[in-house]
């Protein structure tokens, strides 16, 4: 048995085949189509659209014929929107970047890791190691804070079993509880800090983009040398917080 098939959920499967054959023929596939077409019984199609239905993923209409129901458009739209949304990133931390010539990055939470997802670079001799693709451990990076800051405590409890947290420097937080005493004050303040925790030599702020629904998905930050950190720290706070604010209307 391959690595792949020995956590296969074979319910799984047959519920996306039977949702991509709905989206081909929007409507005119009734429950005795589907199951002709799919060499599933009648009985078991019966439980997989009642299922779907009831959880909204498809609508049954007049005829019988079934189409996909609203909450695969809601799915459909929040892809698209990571797309519109990383686009007006690079539009809006470009200016960020040119105001106070440092770097911009967006990220989203993972588990306990952040994802890299976009980066407008300063235009010095210094480079940070962080590219689009990369993970990061969130515990150790002010974008990762600012997300867990705004997740459920139960959530955060959950990513962090292990009062003993793994640091990257001598400055990241050692324990749970360090760690969640720098979250409550990221949520009191609405922004996170890295204070050399990732890298050393390197300092960040970071603020967390919300959806509609007022959930933080996403976090923008600026990163620093230590040595520009007391001239720019103020003024990249501000920057930061306001980008968050801008991409949050339009997430």
């Amino acid at each position: 048995m391959t690595e792949q098939k020995k956590y296969w959920v074979p319910a799984l499967e047959k519920a996306h085949d039977v949702l991509m054959l709905i989206s081909r023929s929007p409507g005119k596939n009734k429950l005795i189509d589907l199951s002709n077409q799919l060499g599933i019984n009648k009985s078991s199609m019966f439980s997989l659209l009642h299922t779907l239905e009831a959880l909204q993923w498809v609508h049954k209409n007049e005829g019988e014929g079934y189409s996909i129901g609203s909450v695969m458009a809601d799915f459909g739209y929040s892809f698209l929107q990571g797309f519109d949304l990383q686009e007006r990133f690079r539009e809006e931390a470009s200016l960020v970047r040119d105001r106070l010539g440092e770097t911009i990055q967006m990220s989203k939470l993972d588990g306990s890791e952040i994802w890299y997802l976009g980066k407008v670079e300063a235009i010095t001799p210094f480079r940070l190691v962080s590219e689009p693709g990369m993970r990061m451990p969130a515990h150790s990076t002010a974008m990762g804070k600012a997300l867990l800051a705004f997740q459920p405590r139960e959530y955060v409890e959950s990513l962090y079993k292990s009062d003993c947290l793994q640091p990257l420097t001598v400055h990241t937080a050692k324990t749970k509880q360090e760690l969640m005493k720098q979250l409550d004050l990221a949520r009191e303040r609405g922004y996170a800090l890295d204070m050399q925790e990732a890298v050393l030599g390197i300092q960040c702020v970071a603020a967390p983009i919300f959806n509609r629904l007022e959930q933080a998905l996403y976090a923008v930050s600026c990163s620093m040398p230590v040595h520009h950190w007391e001239e720019k720290a103020e003024r990249a706070t501000l920057e930061i917080c306001e980008l968050a604010r801008k991409l949050s209307r339009l997430n």
